[in-house]
C-alpha cells in the first residue's frame, strides 16, 4: 500500500458489496486464502475505536464478510487503507478547554431506537463527568428526524410505532425528568451521518471537524 493512490473518503458510492461477491468455488476460496483480510479489518477496527471514528461506517460494511470475503470486499478494505494514508496526519483530539458533552444520532431505519441507545450513553457519561467534578448547564442529544423527536414527546399509541419495544420508551421518561434535552438538527450539520452512510468528501470533512478530528 506504500505506492497506493490516496482517496478522500473511506467508502465510495460505486462499491456495491453483498454476499454475491463471496467466493463460491474452491478455486475462488483458495485465491482468497492468502489475503490478510481478517487481520487488516482488525487493524482498521483498532484505528476506528481509538482515534478514527470517521471510518466507522466503512469498517462496519467490510466486517460483515469476515467469514468468507471475496475480491470485491478486499478492494474496499484497500480503499479504506488508501483513505487513511491520505489522512495519516489526522486524529481525534481533545483540547485543553472544558469538554462539552453532546450527542448526535442518525439511523437508517429506526432513529427513535438509536436516540434511546444514545440517551443511555449520554446519561452514563453525564454521571461519570459529574463525579469528576465536571458539570455543564445542559446536556443535548441532536437528531435530524422530526418524527423520532415527536415520538419521544408523544406517548399516544400509533399503529406505525407498535413494533417498538416498551424498553425503548425509557427515553420519554428521562426527557420528562429533564436529564437531557432532545434537539432538532439539520441533516447537513449532523456529524453522525458519516457513521451510518456514504457521504461526500466535503460532508465527511465537516463531520470530522465537528467531532474533533484534526490535523496533528
Amino acid at each position: 500500500m506504500k505506492s497506493a493512490k490516496p482517496v478522500n473518503t473511506p467508502l465510495a458510492n460505486h462499491f456495491k458489496l453483498s454476499k454475491q461477491s463471496c467466493p463460491k468455488s474452491q478455486e475462488e476460496k483458495e485465491a482468497m486464502a492468502g489475503v490478510p483480510y481478517s487481520s487488516a479489518v482488525g487493524s482498521l477496527m483498532y484505528a476506528m475505536v481509538c482515534t478514527r471514528p470517521d471510518i466507522a461506517h466503512a469498517v462496519g460494511v467490510v466486517s460483515r464478510y469476515l467469514s468468507n470475503p471475496g475480491k470485491d470486499h478486499w478492494e474496499v478494505v484497500k480503499w479504506i487503507l488508501r483513505y487513511l494514508k491520505s489522512s495519516a496526519n489526522k486524529s481525534l483530539s481533545f483540547g485543553k478547554e472544558n469538554p462539552i458533552l453532546e450527542g448526535y444520532t442518525d439511523a437508517d431505519m429506526a432513529e427513535y431506537i438509536a436516540m434511546t441507545e444514545a440517551g443511555k450513553e449520554m446519561l452514563w457519561l453525564k454521571r461519570f463527568l459529574q463525579q469528576l467534578g465536571m458539570k455543564q448547564e445542559r446536556y443535548d442529544i441532536h437528531c435530524d428526524s422530526q418524527s423520532a423527536l415527536d415520538l419521544s414527546k408523544n406517548a399516544m399509541y400509533h399503529s406505525r410505532t407498535k413494533h417498538i419495544d416498551v424498553r425503548y420508551h425509557w427515553l420519554r421518561q428521562v426527557v420528562e425528568e429533564q436529564q437531557f434535552k432532545l434537539e432538532k438538527i439539520h441533516t447537513d450539520e449532523n456529524p453522525a451521518d458519516m457513521m451510518t452512510k456514504v457521504v461526500t468528501g466535503g460532508k465527511l470533512q465537516l463531520c470530522a471537524e465537528l467531532i474533533g478530528i484534526e490535523c496533528m
